[in-house]
């Protein structure tokens, strides 16, 4: 799916989640496109890699991923390797695991939760201050820890100018 696709595809999701939860439509789709590879990878209608934390209930999905931390000694479902790595000048571990995250019925169920997700953890409560402004909101949720690529920020940017460019 090419970007002009996916946007076209995925937009009306991105404007009722923001209608319902006021996160910028264009966040959601760049998330959403960061995330899935532009769709390519969203088993169960999983946009945003969102864990899903008990791994028992129905609602999840074993999938292999990779995360990065400064600790050699995290505990996932599946470990299938942990590599060394200097990132951003930062000693690190990068993990290829296997981990459980949520799955969904369609899109839009997906997209509505993404937006919940933000207004229901305490820790991305200074993003939510700045939900209007893309960019700045991008930078809070990176600084809240969203993801663990420690370069989480700077992918999102780059995907939002197309995301913007694809939405004219």
């Amino acid at each position: 799916m090419t970007p002009k696709e996916f946007v076209k595809t995925y937009l009306p999701y991105a404007l009722a989640s923001q209608k319902k939860t006021g996160i910028h439509a264009e966040v959601t789709l760049t998330q959403a496109a960061l995330e899935s590879a532009w769709g390519k990878a969203a088993p169960g209608f999983m946009f945003f890699g969102v864990k899903d934390t008990d791994g028992i209930n129905g609602n999840e999905q074993l999938i292999t991923t990779t995360e990065y931390s400064r600790r050699a000694d995290l505990k996932f479902p599946v470990i299938i390797s942990i590599t060394p790595v200097v990132k951003g000048g930062v000693k690190m571990f990068k993990y290829i695991v296997k981990d459980y995250f949520r799955k969904y019925n369609t899109p839009e169920e997906c997209f509505t939760d993404h937006g919940n997700f933000y207004l229901k953890n305490k820790r991305y409560a200074k993003a939510l201050l700045v939900k209007d402004n893309p960019e700045a909101f991008i930078d809070a949720i990176a600084a809240a820890g969203y993801a663990t690529a420690p370069d989480y920020a700077k992918q999102l940017k780059a995907v939002l100018k197309t995301v913007q460019r694809s939405m004219k």
